[in-house]
């Protein structure tokens, strides 16, 4: 008896110990309810964030050179733009906890093309027919292929749906290809990190692959917040976990951090390439990171695999070619360096430029007063040739130079 009810006792309990440990596939219509759910957040998010973040610049321009600092502070299109901001980001963080996290994160794209069809609506110069389309064939090529592989990435998309519970969030933080991941990541990090602080490694790729790796944290601990915040409102309190705590803290800490790494590279680089290597380096790890942390691709056929991959493709090659296109800023300089002049001494009073003097002087760029300088760096002054009547035989110097003193 115990030998023939060994195999069913053993039967009954394999789809548990199965279900304890992997992530099944949702398969049914509701499943792709939620990715169309959690898509159009993120669309809508992104194309919010957008106006809102041009609509401050264009608060910002309409004040440029106010004596306030915080004019802006004071006007409603500034304060529109920061209400429709928080809005989008509202969207976008919502949208984690009903699709997956490898199908979120590209849809990022509609920030890039939301903002060159504003550029180019609201485009200031006067351009003819043939010079503006010649001008912006990049531009709408770009966001032709951007819409087209955000297309293939809501058709293609993962389709892997699980409850983000206090329990399974555990079990995939302790999973062993999770673990490796996260070693992997913090040796190439402390790499980079070295290369960058101890070796002036200033390049752009290295900047972006430090916001990258720290992105594709805070996505996944996004996912982890926004996921767990919803099951508690759907009944299941999730919120007096210490997981959730730990996942919060560490989206905060890993947004700072991507934050400054971002304010550095504006320094070095243009925003046009920064938002097209961002993009796609960020993408990138993130979603290496929700396939080895929430496991996106789990039972995903090889044909849905590729043209996911051809959308994400698809995307980058229309946002780079949309950036590509963007006017490079002229710095303007308001004065004229005298350091780089050969023999000229530094016209520079405790780091503040001196401006060309417009007066009538002889001395372009020179001081006001002089008395402070030397006598050899004091405004020259023309000889003057004056003729000597002396006697026969005894020579005269042709021309005198007439003596120049501070006081005159």
């Amino acid at each position: 008896m115990e030998g023939g009810n060994s195999p069913n006792l053993q039967l009954q309990q394999l789809p548990l110990a199965t279900a304890a440990v992997s992530v099944q596939p949702h398969t049914d219509s509701f499943s792709y309810k939620e990715n169309l759910i959690g898509a159009l957040l993120a669309i809508f998010g992104h194309l919010i964030s957008s106006i809102a973040l041009n609509l401050q610049k264009y608060s910002h321009i309409k004040l440029a050179g106010s004596k306030d600092p915080r004019a802006y502070f004071k006007t409603k299109t500034w304060w529109c733009g920061f209400l429709l901001l928080v809005l989008g980001e509202l969207g976008v963080f919502s949208s984690y906890a009903f699709a997956p996290l490898s199908l979120i994160v590209p849809l990022s794209a509609v920030s890039v093309i939301a903002s060159a069809i504003i550029g180019i609506i609201f485009i200031k110069e006067k351009w003819k027919p043939k010079e503006f389309l010649r001008r912006y064939v990049l531009s709408f090529l770009g966001c032709g292929l951007a819409i087209v592989g955000t297309y293939l990435l809501v058709t293609f998309g993962p389709n892997s749906h699980e409850r983000m519970t206090a329990e399974n969030i555990t079990r995939h933080l302790v999973s062993w290809p999770f673990l490796l991941y996260v070693l992997v990541e913090i040796i190439v990090f402390c790499l980079l990190l070295y290369f960058y602080k101890e070796k002036n490694a200033n390049y752009i790729v290295v900047i972006l692959l430090l916001v990258a790796l720290l992105g594709s944290v805070t996505v996944v601990t996004v996912k982890a917040v926004a996921g767990m915040v919803v099951v508690s409102i759907q009944g299941t309190l999730q919120l007096d976990s210490p997981i959730f705590y730990i996942m919060l803290v560490c989206m905060i800490a890993t947004a700072v951090y991507q934050a400054t790494f971002l304010a550095q590279a504006s320094q070095l680089y243009d925003s046009a390439q920064i938002a097209s290597v961002g993009y796609i380096l960020s993408t990138t790890a993130a979603i290496s990171a929700g396939a080895t942390f929430y496991l996106d691709f789990t039972g995903e056929d090889v044909l849905h695999i590729c043209m996911f991959a051809l959308g994400c493709l698809v995307a980058f090659l229309g946002v780079f070619l949309i950036t590509r296109n963007r006017k490079k800023p002229v710095p303007f300089e308001p004065y004229i360096s005298m350091d780089a002049m050969p023999g000229m001494q530094n016209m520079h009073d405790k780091g503040i430029a001196v401006q060309p003097d417009l007066k009538a002087s002889f001395s372009y760029g020179a001081l006001e007063n002089n008395d402070n300088m030397p006598e050899i760096y004091t405004p020259a002054t023309l000889p003057i040739v004056q003729e000597q009547h002396g006697p026969k035989g005894v020579s005269a110097p042709p021309y005198r130079v007439l003596e120049h003193s501070k006081k005159d």
